[in-house]
């Protein structure tokens, strides 16, 4: 199973939609090893598992989009179904949908791959504010560094004489 499944093939298949992690219904079919008229039949169902934060339906502009990235049709052919996506808690719960051992080993691989990318992005983001925070250190620092340096500049410019005054003291 793990050969079938690697990590990477996993992770390119998890796109950002509408600001949310989520695979589509064609990706999980082909993972699952079912059609995805088998797949989204046993999600109809169950309706009630799936509200609209776990699944939705792709619109129009949305399926043209996703062709071009992940599905190359042959020559002449179009999207017939607008693809759902499934976030995260989505495919965790098409693992109760779905009963077979494939399903449930497949599931813990998506499962793994999401939790993954969740690692891989708040590691970016930490060292994006850690970078931040330095960059801020480093100007204060300049600033604090011109200050120094132009004092010790007035220091050693020779001081110069009184002048005379000229006329009745």
């Amino acid at each position: 199973m793990k050969a079938l499944i690697s990590e990477q093939s996993l992770e390119s298949r998890i796109h950002l939609t509408r600001g949310h992690k989520v695979m589509l219904s064609h990706d999980l079919a082909k993972l699952y090893g079912v059609e995805v008229r088998s797949l989204l039949q046993a999600v109809k169902r169950n309706k009630e598992r799936f509200p609209a934060d776990f699944m939705f339906q792709l619109t129009w502009e949305e399926a043209e989009n996703s062709r071009s990235q992940f599905v190359i049709l042959k020559h002449g052919k179009n999207i017939k179904y607008r693809p759902y996506a499934f976030t995260e808690q989505g495919v965790a719960m098409l693992s109760s949908v779905l009963r077979s051992k494939k399903a449930v080993q497949v599931n813990i691989a998506i499962m793994r791959a999401f939790v993954k990318i969740r690692h891989i992005l708040s590691t970016h983001k930490e060292l994006a504010s850690k970078l931040e925070r330095l960059e801020r250190k480093s100007e204060k620092h300049d600033g604090e560094i011109r200050t120094i340096f132009e004092a010790i500049r007035q220091l050693m410019r020779v001081p110069e004489k009184p002048k005379r005054r000229i006329g009745f003291i």
